[in-house]
Formats: C-alpha cells, sequence, structure tokens
C-alpha cells in the first residue's frame, strides 16, 4: 500500500491501533515497523474526527459531514454522547445536547428519538447511546482498515479518568459488537503522557512529576502523575464538566450575536435554532484561526431574518472576551496541584492535552502559574511540540505496540486494581552519613516493591561510620530576593503613564524566592560500618518489597557489608 502518511511503513497481515474516544472528537492512531506512532485519517482526510452522528433518510452520516448537519437537521444528528456510556438516564447531563437530538429515557435505556427514513409520515426510531456508539466505533475501524490496507486484530482505547468501571466494562462490550478486539481500556492522561515520552524521551523517561491537562471540546480533565523509574503513578486528578473549547466558542458567539443584533435588532442566539447553529459553528472555525494567526474574518450567508453577517476579530480582543474562560483553566490547574498535595515547585512539567490547548493564552496562562524551571509543553511553547489533540491516540497506539503479544488472560491480570494502583512511597527515603546532610535515594511518589542503590564517598579520616536510614520531608523556603533599581527609579512609567496590565509589582518592596528543600525528617533504622578506609567508596542500597519491608546494605566497596531490614513500615500509600 502506498500512501504519503506512513501506512505503506506497517507490515504483516494485521494492525493494532489506538482509539481516543472523545466526547467532541476522536482519532486513531497505529504503530509503524520503525518505531514511530502515525495518526490514521478517515475516509475524509480528517485526523480529528468529529463523534457525531447523523442520519438523512436512510442514509448515516459521520464526523464531519455528519457535524454540518448540526445547522440544516440538529434533531436527527447526535453529538457529545460518549459520557452517556453506561449511565441511567438519571445520571447524565444534557447541557451538550441543546443543539442537536436530545437523549431520552426508554425501557431504562439512555437513548435518541430518530427519523431514520425518507418516506413522508415516518416516525422517530429509538436508538441507544449503546448503538450511536457502536457505529461509531466501527466506523472508525472501517477508517483504519482502509487506511492501513489491512484488518485490525486489536485495539487501546483511551477514556477519562473518571469513566468508571461499569462505564468501562459497556465500552468494551461496545467495541467487541463493533468488531473491535479490545487489548486495553486505559487512561487518557498515561497514554497522553506514553506519547509524549515515547517522541521524547525515549524507550526510558527521566523521574519527574507531570500535570496532564487536557482541554478537550466539553470538558476539562487533568491528572498529576510521577514518573519514576518508567512507571506512571498518578497521584490525583481533577474534572471540570463546563470547561472547555464550547466555553471559549461561547464568548465569541456572544460577541458577535450582539455586534449582528446592534445592526439589525436580531439576536441569532434566540432567533432560531439554525441561525444559532450557525453562529456557533462558525465561531469556532474563528477561534481555531485566532489559535494560529493574529486575526480572524466571520463571514455567514443569511445568519438571521435575512441579513448577512461579516465582521472581524483580533487575538488580543478574543482573550479579553474569554478572560473569565481563561481565569477558569489557570484556576483549575492551580486546584490540580493543591488537590495532590503539591506545590507548584514539585511540578517538574505540564503537558498540553485536547483541541483547545493551541490556544496560545491558554499556555501562557499556566506557564505564569509556574517558576521558569518548569516546562510547558504546547504548540504555543515549542514549534516542534505534537498536535495536543493527537496525543491521546497515539498513546493508546503505543500501548498497543507494547501489550499486542500478550495473552488476554495476562492483559486482564494486568489491569488488576491490585497490579495497576501499585502503592507508591509518600515521602523520599535517603541517608545521612556520618552526620552530614540528608541525600534522596528514593524520590517521594516511587511505586513499590523497588531497589535502588546510591555511591557515597566516605570521610578522610575514615574509621567507624554510621549510616541512618531517614524518610525526607519537603519544605518551601521563601527568601527576599533585593531587585536592582535602574535610573534612580524601579517602576518608572512610560511616557504616557501607562502600565502594562499583565506586571505585577509593589512599591520599594523585594521580591520573594520560593525553594523547595528536603532534609531528613523521620528516622527510620541506623547501619554502622566499622573501620572504614579513609576515603572510601561506600554503597548504600535500598531495597523496598512488596509487604513494605525495608531491606537495607550498606557496603564499602571491595569491603565489608553491613545489613538492616525494617518490617511493617508505613512508608507506602
Amino acid at each position: 500500500m502506498d500512501t504519503e502518511n506512513g501506512a505503506d511503513t506497517v507490515e504483516g497481515t494485521s494492525a493494532v491501533i489506538g482509539i481516543s474516544f472523545g466526547n467532541g472528537n476522536s482519532s486513531i492512531a497505529f504503530p509503524a515497523n520503525d518505531g514511530k506512532v502515525e495518526v490514521i485519517a478517515n475516509q475524509d482526510g480528517d485526523r480529528s474526527i468529529p463523534s457525531v452522528i447523523a442520519y438523512v433518510g436512510e442514509d448515516e452520516y459521520q464526523g464531519f459531514q455528519a457535524k454540518a448537519q448540526l445547522i440544516r437537521n440538529s434533531e436527527n444528528t447526535v453529538a457529545n454522547f460518549r459520557d452517556f456510556i453506561g449511565k441511567s438516564y438519571a445520571e447524565i447531563d444534557p447541557t451538550y445536547s441543546h443543539g442537536s437530538a436530545h437523549p431520552v429515557e426508554q425501557d431504562g435505556v439512555v437513548g435518541y428519538k430518530i427519523v431514520m427514513s425518507s418516506e413522508e409520515d415516518a416516525q422517530p426510531e429509538f436508538i441507544s447511546v449503546a448503538e450511536i456508539a457502536k457505529r461509531h466505533l466501527a466506523r472508525l475501524k472501517e477508517s483504519a482498515f482502509d487506511f492501513l490496507g489491512k484488518p485490525v486484530t486489536g485495539a487501546v482505547i483511551a477514556v477519562p479518568t473518571d469513566f468508571s468501571t461499569s462505564q468501562r466494562q459497556e465500552l468494551t462490550s461496545i467495541a467487541e459488537a463493533a468488531g473491535i478486539s479490545v487489548l486495553q481500556v486505559i487512561q487518557e492522561p498515561v497514554a497522553a503522557l506514553l506519547a509524549y515520552d515515547a517522541a521524547n524521551a525515549g524507550a526510558f523517561p527521566e523521574d519527574r512529576i507531570v500535570l496532564v491537562t487536557d482541554f478537550g471540546a466539553t470538558r476539562s480533565d487533568g491528572a498529576a502523575v510521577a514518573v519514576r523509574g518508567g512507571m506512571y503513578t498518578v497521584l490525583a486528578t481533577a474534572h471540570n464538566y463546563e470547561l472547555g473549547g464550547t466555553a471559549l466558542d461561547q464568548t465569541l458567539i456572544d460577541h458577535f450575536a450582539k455586534e449582528f443584533e446592534k445592526k439589525h435588532g436580531i439576536d441569532p442566539r434566540t432567533e432560531s435554532v439554525r441561525s444559532l447553529a450557525k453562529l456557533a459553528a462558525e465561531a469556532e472555525v474563528t477561534k481555531k484561526t485566532l489559535s494560529a494567526s493574529n486575526s480572524a474574518t466571520i463571514s455567514i450567508e443569511s445568519l438571521a431574518g435575512g441579513f448577512d453577517f461579516h465582521s472581524t476579530i483580533n487575538r488580543l480582543r478574543y482573550e479579553m472576551l474569554a478572560r473569565k474562560a481563561l481565569d477558569n483553566v489557570a484556576l483549575f490547574v492551580a486546584e490540580l496541584v493543591k488537590k495532590a498535595g503539591l506545590d507548584v515547585l514539585d511540578i517538574d512539567e505540564v503537558v498540553l492535552v485536547g483541541g483547545s490547548s493551541h490556544t496560545p493564552k491558554i499556555a501562557s496562562r499556566i506557564e505564569s502559574l509556574f517558576p521558569e524551571t518548569t516546562k510547558i509543553a504546547s504548540p504555543a511553547t515549542s514549534p516542534k511540540a505534537l498536535n495536543p489533540a493527537e496525543l491521546v491516540a497515539r498513546g493508546a497506539a503505543v500501548q498497543a505496540s507494547l501489550v499486542q503479544e500478550f495473552e488476554k488472560s495476562d492483559i486482564v491480570e494486568s489491569m488488576q486494581p491490585v497490579v495497576a494502583n501499585a502503592p507508591h512511597l509518600s515521602k523520599p527515603v535517603g541517608v545521612v552519613l556520618g552526620g552530614g546532610s540528608f541525600a534522596t535515594i528514593l524520590e517521594g511518589y516511587t511505586a513499590v516493591p523497588i531497589r535502588r542503590s546510591r555511591t557515597f564517598t566516605a570521610p578522610k579520616e575514615g574509621g567507624d561510620i554510621v549510616v541512618e536510614i531517614w524518610e525526607g520531608e519537603s519544605e518551601i523556603v521563601t527568601s527576599k530576593v533585593e531587585r536592582p533599581k535602574e535610573n534612580g527609579d524601579a517602576h518608572e512609567d512610560d511616557e504616557e503613564g501607562n502600565f502594562d496590565d499583565d506586571d505585577d509589582f509593589e512599591d520599594d518592596e523585594d521580591d520573594e524566592e520560593r525553594k523547595k528543600v528536603v532534609k531528613a525528617g523521620t528516622k527510620m533504622a541506623d547501619v554502622a560500618l566499622k573501620g572504614v578506609k579513609a576515603g572510601a567508596q561506600i554503597e548504600v542500597i535500598i531495597n523496598i518489597t512488596a509487604e513494605l519491608n525495608v531491606i537495607v546494605a550498606v557496603r564499602e566497596l571491595g569491603g565489608q557489608v553491613a545489613r538492616g531490614e525494617i518490617e511493617g513500615s508505613e512508608i507506602a500509600k
């Protein structure tokens, strides 16, 4: 198979894929034989595929073709249905269904009343959410087959962290009914981080704490993840079901609606369902344009009352209109850090995920929350950044490539709570050697069981040395930093007497500098070495078992060995 997208690099007679099944958009990726991951375009050439299905008579449309039906055929167009999977009618929130087919309940099942016939007297038929999801997944599988030219034998599907066990089971059953053998259902932030590390860190990512913030179409999700020894431990998650791309769209909808009403005396938001759908569609396009350009033009034929609408807006104006939503983004991230019991100084990296992450101001607002040492991974901060809308699908494909040779029973066993939710250290563990300062050997949030070692140099005088094993304590130390003053005035305003609104300072005060310091907290054990040679190398090995016993071995390289064990330790959670 010869394509320009890398499909010809896949060998064999079958393939595995990764699926990001989003509430607003879905995407598919596959692991190529060169170790890279490629995103699959559907039959219309789209890599980000709207999770929308529309019916016009007997014809079924999906993707952007279906999304276009929201303007002229909204009552027979189903959108934003992913989060309804595996839920009762009382549990669902139909907020985002007001511009499309509205969910209903029939015989205890959530679904939609859709006209699927071109007959004049055709009556709506009930179609369940499960059936809608099955048809959507079947089309994704068909798109993968058309692109790859070979059958899909398995898939890893990524879902939000708040998907319940029953929802995961229901999704697996739906996918199986669509002809997709589900290898695993994994969490979206872990999938995104897998893709990011596979592209940037190689096979073994460095130890760090990462915030994965997913700003999607209708919701925002976040996770604080500790990366330790190549293992990912989710420390905390957060969700906001009212903060997403639609919140940004709404600021533009309101702005242009007011402008149109001022000119023509008609509010297109209330004039008709069709006028609102037209405005919403163009507002979304305008938002995407402003992510890449400093200005955008909107043009809608016969928006309302027979009047056309044309207008322009620049990025600065848009960011001012969206200030409340952008403030909520910053608040969402700050609350996630707090929920994880961390300080912003603990965060080494923030990875932005989801289509809304293309908005440059989102990256800059998040960047302002953290010290300069924290890396912000987004298209706005790095031109080489992967498309944030594709990270989850890429990560699911990476995981598919890792587990495709496993036995089904092994995969199921690996996803049991006792395995997937491995205990981890609540604090760092390290040593104080010969009365010196605390030195970390195992970072906090390291999953157990674990074994690590570190080598130290003995004091020059040698002799008997006591190696103390301690739990560490993190502390934020604040100090004053005097700012240099130039030309006798550190805060001289410009010629017009104006200040930048983004600058916040206090006259005649010094800046504060915050640093994270790890020191000895709770002593766990002593291990002594006698008669150590002056300047000898001493290796300290700490082994924490699955039963949370701490085994310590201290040895002089080329010489004696001393051991100790702490039973029933409570250092993990």
